[in-house]
């Protein structure tokens, strides 16, 4: 069996780049492109610089879980949302802290995660 194609790819079976605070991001208009290979939870911020999904429970353990989930994931591709969660809910943000707003290595990340969550 031969492993897909980059243009069959999709975001989900990508793998970060290492950025170190070197390269650009994204503009407004392709972060606007991209949203639309996420999940529909997923939202963009009014700048472009950050992407959020909220994620809603009937309890504290899966909001726990979820935030392991994502932590795993993270610690996997070496790019890392910030994560907050509580009785109820787990809050995802990913944007390129170093470069100050959206690059691919968010988008690949979130896709991740919606595959993950799936």
């Amino acid at each position: 069996m031969t492993s897909p194609s980059t243009e069959d790819k999709t975001l989900a079976d990508m793998t970060c780049e290492p950025c170190q605070g070197i390269g650009g991001t994204l503009s407004a208009e392709e972060a606007t492109a991209q949203m639309t290979s996420l999940h529909e939870d997923w939202s963009l911020n009014d700048d472009a610089t950050a992407i959020t999904r909220t994620l809603r429970f009937k309890g504290f353990a899966k909001a726990v879980y979820t935030a392991n989930a994502a932590a795993f994931l993270a610690d996997q591709q070496g790019h890392h949302p910030d994560v907050s969660f509580g009785w109820g809910y787990c809050t995802l943000v990913f944007t390129s802290h170093e470069l100050g707003g959206l690059t691919g290595n968010d988008f690949i990340c979130a896709a991740k995660l919606d595959k993950l969550l799936s």
